[in-house]
């Protein structure tokens, strides 16, 4: 059924220099494929299994947005409800919904300290002047938002960090193998090393985004480099990178997880018949909350509270397709290639993590042309 998905995972290897990767699909709470090929290092080291764990940047912010939405559901606040009420520290017009999407007019810091000093980073979003009034345009928060949101969770547990509140609440109990933060040293022979992208031309979608990446003045370019540090690839490649409560892009963690988590939320929340994830929480993840240009992107993106999806034209249509067909489907990539998501009208989840990056910030040629494979098969199987 699934021949052609393996015939292009392999040409992952052969035409398009993957050095190691795994692909994991699930539909209706099943895994229905799995792939592990290559190694750990360029150097003919350990072979990719399932059990291999990688570095996925911004396929972070997925899982870290649901404990956000879980704790807050906990606490009975709803996204309409001002982050100001929990963190009056933060003294903004600012919904939890807005913090979510991308709203708050915070993904840049004009003096930005480390990315491992948690507390000087908080006093810095505290202090900083918004780059626009929040909740009247868009843009990524590339890092920031990792911030924000573990803040609003530390302050709604008593000061436990975002992090040990997934490890805890929905990480251990669903056997995932997906950290944020605090990785266990006897795991660090599992992980696969990360190679920096080589230079390429953009995809016509990222045009804009690569052009005022390279203005040192412009927003794009202060807000991928606020906080400060760990904007080498080969800083991720190091235990204190694994061991830091990063949740916009410090995640650790294996294909399987990923597809894990998001076949459950494919599946409504539902996990071995037990509702795992409240199903107050669920239209959060599929109900669009921004839509338009992105002012750090430079192109169209639309966000969910936490989540990406697939931006619309005016006549409801994709401006461009990450997320399969579905309007409803939603997920996260992480920078270089790593790529998840779910479909709850069609039960199916997918995930895709490697170690040979490759330039952009959008998923990319190995993981959608996977994607287009699986959906195929599908088609030809219904």
């Amino acid at each position: 059924m699934f021949s052609s998905v393996t015939e292009r995972f392999h040409e992952n290897f052969t035409q398009r220099g993957e050095v190691g990767a795994a692909l994991s699909v699930w539909r209706h709470g099943v895994e229905i494929l799995h792939l592990s090929g290559g190694t750990l290092t360029k150097d003919g080291g350990a072979p990719w299994t399932p059990e291999t764990l990688v570095p996925v940047y911004s396929a972070t912010k997925g899982p870290a947005a649901l404990t956000l939405l879980l704790t807050l559901h906990e606490a009975h606040l709803p996204l309409d409800a001002p982050v100001r009420s929990l963190w009056p520290q933060l003294a903004l017009p600012l919904t939890f919904g807005e913090l979510l999407s991308h709203q708050a007019g915070l993904p840049a810091l004009d003096h930005p300290p480390s990315v491992y000093d948690h507390p000087a980073v908080i006093r810095a979003l505290e202090q900083q002047a918004t780059a626009w009034t929040p909740g009247t345009a868009h843009g990524y928060h590339p890092r920031t938002f990792g911030f924000l949101l573990d803040e609003c969770v530390r302050r709604l547990t008593g000061g436990i960090p975002l992090g040990q509140v997934w490890r805890d609440r929905i990480a251990a109990p669903l056997a995932l193998d997906f950290w944020i933060g605090g990785l266990p040293e006897s795991r660090y022979p599992e992980i696969a090393r990360l190679y920096p992208g080589r230079p390429k031309p953009p995809h016509p979608d990222e045009t804009g985004f690569f052009q005022t990446m390279a203005d040192p003045a412009s927003l794009t370019r202060r807000a991928f480099q606020s906080p400060a540090g760990l904007h080498a690839v080969a800083e991720m490649n190091q235990p204190p990178a694994w061991q830091a409560a990063l949740p916009a892009f410090g995640g650790v963690g294996s294909a399987r997880a990923l597809g894990k988590f998001y076949a459950i939320l494919a599946n409504h929340g539902v996990w071995q018949d037990q509702q795992i994830i409240p199903e107050e929480i669920l239209p959060a993840l599929t109900t669009p909350l921004t839509s338009g240009h992105d002012l750090v992107l430079q192109l169209p993106t639309r966000f969910s509270a936490g989540f990406m999806m697939d931006p619309l034209a005016p006549d409801g249509t994709k401006v461009r397709s990450r997320f399969g067909p579905s309007l409803t489907a939603f997920g996260h990539p992480g920078a270089g290639g790593s790529h998840a998501f779910a479909d709850p009208e069609t039960g199916l989840a997918f995930a895709y993590v490697m170690n040979q990056m490759e330039p952009g910030v959008l998923p990319n040629e190995k993981s959608l042309s996977l994607l287009e494979a699986v959906l195929a098969a599908l088609q030809e199987q219904s």
